[in-house]
């Protein structure tokens, strides 16, 4: 028996622009099948962006890589920022950076908005998702624990809250977990459905 998204796209070809194997996990949570396939691309914002308008622009920029979709095609790509007192913090450069992102998220609560674009040969639909999420007040020991084991210099704000310092250092959320690890499925099974 196939669920209703499977019936809807059972014509199409979903293919998730992404290399963040949390967005893989997430997306083989749907129970549809899909495709991986990714294109590098600049991710440069103009200065003038904030907040979810920045994963807006990221997130349809990295459609745009993909030229050659075939008519069945549903292409989804999507942009993750971690916002903190009006500004974005996007991946760590290096181990310094990374103990440095964090210190400035503890004690604090801070927002993580992604942007969702569908895109198919006749139209584009760029949808978002916003949480708010509060972090304890950490220890040096306790980040740089973190930062040295888990090496998070692939997530914007320094973190996943599905690891070790998600189970430690969040004391509340205020929307969508899985929106706070880079896919908001729940609007994403909504769009898909009116797609």
């Amino acid at each position: 028996m196939e669920n209703p998204l499977q019936e809807k796209l059972k014509h199409n070809t979903i293919i998730l622009a992404s290399g963040s194997p949390r967005r893989q996990e997430l997306l083989k949570g749907l129970d549809i099948p899909f495709r991986i396939q990714t294109k590098e691309v600049d991710e440069i914002y103009p200065d003038n962006l904030e907040a979810g308008a920045i994963t807006e622009f990221l997130s349809k920029l990295k459609s745009t890589a993909f030229t050659d979709l075939d008519v069945n095609d549903i292409l989804i790509t999507a942009d993750t920022i971690v916002w903190l007192d009006g500004k974005a913090l996007m991946k760590p450069v290096d181990r310094e950076d990374a103990i440095q992102i964090i210190r400035n998220l503890s004690g604090k609560y801070h927002e993580v908005f992604t942007s969702v674009c569908l895109k198919s040969k006749t139209k584009t639909n760029i949808f978002s998702d916003v949480t708010k999420v509060f972090f304890k007040q950490l220890s040096d020991i306790e980040i740089t624990y973190y930062v040295d084991k888990y090496e998070p210099y692939d997530k914007a704000g320094a973190y996943g809250a599905q690891d070790w310092i998600g189970y430690i250092a969040i004391d509340k959320i205020e929307g969508s977990y899985y929106n706070v690890m880079g896919l908001p499925v729940h609007k994403l099974y909504k769009e898909l459905m009116e797609f």
